[in-house]
């Protein structure tokens, strides 16, 4: 019970956000208070995925629960970059769908898998994979934000949104910050894979091995691309979401399938 309340809190949070965000959009204010109650939904969320996890034991890897836990880690990181960042506009987005994958994982019975494991070597692979693919994520918003500023930007007047984010040439740098720190992670959730798993081709990881490395092949092109010759702009934002299409295949593409539309493990 005091585990739903905890829920219940953290969506009523997620959604004052929201509101107070949108508030801030249409009187095109820059910085204010409305992120306030998405650190305590996020605070909240944590505590609800934690408090499950030490409640039945072990990790849910359903594909709700893990849409609940990243969408709470991705939330925290979009509220920490938006301290020094004024990206807090962002959480128009991603609280939505922190506010749903958390009252799907309360509200619909888990199907998934579960782990329970004290391996430190298969921890530090799902822990690397959960923090690139976060990063990751946050990159591609920052680049759906980025393609429309940029188009926004040559309509008169722009959009009141327009208004509230970050010079483009900000919005930019942050992308790369990002896709760098995404592809160091996902760098070790691979090098970890390979080392620690058996079988990383097996038939139930080889689409995902698969996926996973071409994402890195595409993060990494972009990176080179950037240092060697500019790259920016379109190209720049083409590059991240083929790039995060894969991962998203990769992580979610076959759990969505199997456990949603097929209705197996």
């Amino acid at each position: 019970m005091a585990l739903k309340i905890i829920g219940i809190l953290s969506l009523t949070c997620y959604f004052s956000s929201i509101i107070l965000l949108a508030i801030d959009i249409k009187k095109e204010k820059s910085r204010s208070f409305a992120t306030l109650p998405g650190w305590a939904a996020v605070v909240l969320h944590i505590g609800y995925i934690v408090g499950v996890s030490l409640q039945i034991k072990h990790f849910d890897f359903s594909f709700y629960s893990m849409g609940s836990t990243l969408s709470a880690i991705i939330a925290l990181l979009i509220l920490s970059v938006s301290l020094s960042k004024p990206i807090e506009k962002m959480g128009v987005v991603i609280f939505p769908i922190s506010l749903a994958m958390l009252a799907f994982s309360m509200f619909i019975p888990s199907v998934g898998q579960s782990l329970q494991t004290n391996n430190w070597q298969l921890s530090s692979h799902i822990f690397s994979s959960i923090i690139a693919f976060s990063l990751l994520n946050v990159a591609a918003l920052q680049a759906i934000f980025l393609a429309v500023q940029e188009q926004q930007l040559r309509k008169h007047p722009p959009r009141k949104i327009i208004l509230t984010l970050p010079p483009l040439q900000t919005m930019e740098s942050l992308l790369f910050q990002l896709i760098i720190a995404g592809i160091a992670f996902l760098t070790v959730s691979l090098a970890t894979g390979f080392i620690f798993i058996e079988d990383l081709f097996a038939q139930h990881l080889a689409h995902k091995t698969v996926l996973s490395i071409i994402a890195w092949l595409v993060f990494s092109a972009l990176i080179y691309g950037r240092f060697r010759y500019g790259w920016r702009g379109q190209t720049a934002i083409q590059w991240t979401l083929i790039g995060f299409t894969s991962l998203l295949l990769a992580y979610f593409g076959s759990k969505m399938v199997l456990e949603l539309i097929l209705d197996k493990v």
